[in-house]
């Protein structure tokens, strides 16, 4: 996806982008600024890079003076909308880092984000001082703009994707959580998607400090419900056991296992990288009182390492009634993705209740 999206910039949008920069600022170079930019390396870039080098050439041909910058920037956001210009708050963090400017950088980063989304920038300015920081957080998380809502959550994710980590929040993320206080019931879904995706992040470092919130949380709203459902994903894809009780999901024993019976199987047994096979499933749910089952199929990827990896892909859940028989099919690609590589060798499937293997089957993947 990455190598797709670098491709947005390109000579044209360079050019395109230098016309708006030339109507706020007439003397601004345009075609050495395009020149700099897409240098002899550029074509080895990637998407981050790029942007990066964007915001660094953009220093070198606007005026030196930090706050006049800022303001042909400002003169030109509301025209400079979307994705392709992260490179705004990019610039942010480039150059206005200062004390001096800390009070311009962050009124820069509440615009720009409004355009784009300065939820990387603002990632440097938590490290460099947090507790200041997150005070303007705190005053963010109340904006009437969602955006600016949304940047108080997503700017403190301590893991944010394509993000810098932040491992004091990894450590202690009380202050992240007083955030997400303030945005707990936010009316936007824009806000909400942040918050919970922020508190799984948390959930992976501190799961008990999310069981703790969530079981504060729920019941409190249905908004609110939701975001604790889906911060808390990855404990209950890891069978938390703590988080399964929380959702209300059927224990299983020894003694009374959810599933009395049960099987997977797949077709074909053989196959070559990209191709698909279709996996079969039935199982029998215990005699009694309604159960709430979450039912999955789990493959133990091999690994370039040659060692398994197991991934998880959900078949159903919902509350059934005790007794049902349950079956069902399922296609599955085995074609390689961006995000996982496959490999020759044998894969071993299962079938999950409630984060319990209750049948296997394999298969072999061919190059």
């Amino acid at each position: 996806m990455a190598e797709l999206l670098k491709e947005i910039y390109n000579e044209k949008f360079l050019l395109d982008f230098s016309k708006k920069v030339q109507s706020a600022y007439s003397v601004f170079d345009a075609m050495a600024f395009v020149t700099a930019v897409m240098d002899d390396i550029w074509d080895t870039l990637p998407l981050k890079a790029r942007t990066r080098r964007i915001s660094e050439k953009l220093g070198l041909y606007l005026p030196h003076d930090y706050a006049a910058a800022l303001e042909i920037l400002h003169a030109i956001a509301d025209s400079c909308i979307g994705f392709p210009y992260l490179f705004f708050p990019d610039f942010v963090e480039v150059y206005g880092r200062e004390e001096q400017h800390w009070e311009l950088s962050m009124n820069a980063l509440e615009n720009f984000t409004q355009k784009s989304s300065a939820e990387f920038a603002v990632r440097t300015f938590i490290l460099a001082d947090p507790e200041r920081v997150m005070r303007r957080m705190s005053s963010w998380a109340e904006h009437a703009n969602e955006h600016v809502r949304r940047l108080a959550s997503e700017g403190c994710r301590p893991r944010l994707p394509w993000g810098q980590a932040l491992p004091i929040f990894k450590k202690d993320p009380a202050p992240v959580l007083s955030i997400l206080e303030l945005l707990k019931a936010d009316p936007s879904l824009y806000v909400r998607k942040s918050v919970a995706n922020n508190l799984n992040d948390i959930s992976k470092d501190n799961p008990s400090l999310v069981l703790e919130t969530g079981r504060r949380w729920i019941g409190s709203h249905p908004d609110t419900d939701w975001i604790i459902r889906h911060g808390c994903r990855t404990l209950v894809r890891g069978a938390n056991p703590e988080a399964m009780k929380l959702f209300g999901y059927a224990s299983t024993t020894e003694e009374a296992p959810l599933a009395t019976s049960a099987s997977i199987s797949v077709q074909p047994l053989s196959l070559r990288i990209g191709d698909s096979s279709e996996i079969q499933y039935s199982l029998d749910v215990r005699e009694g009182e309604s159960l709430h089952i979450r039912i999955e199929y789990g493959i133990y990827f091999i690994k370039a390492n040659g060692k398994p990896s197991r991934k998880l892909f959900l078949l159903s859940d919902k509350t059934l009634s005790g007794g049902v028989h349950l079956t069902g099919t399922r296609s599955h690609s085995w074609a390689n993705l961006t995000t996982r590589c496959h490999y020759p060798g044998p894969h071993k499937l299962v079938l999950l209740v409630n984060g319990v293997e209750v049948a296997e089957t394999s298969l072999t993947l061919r190059s």
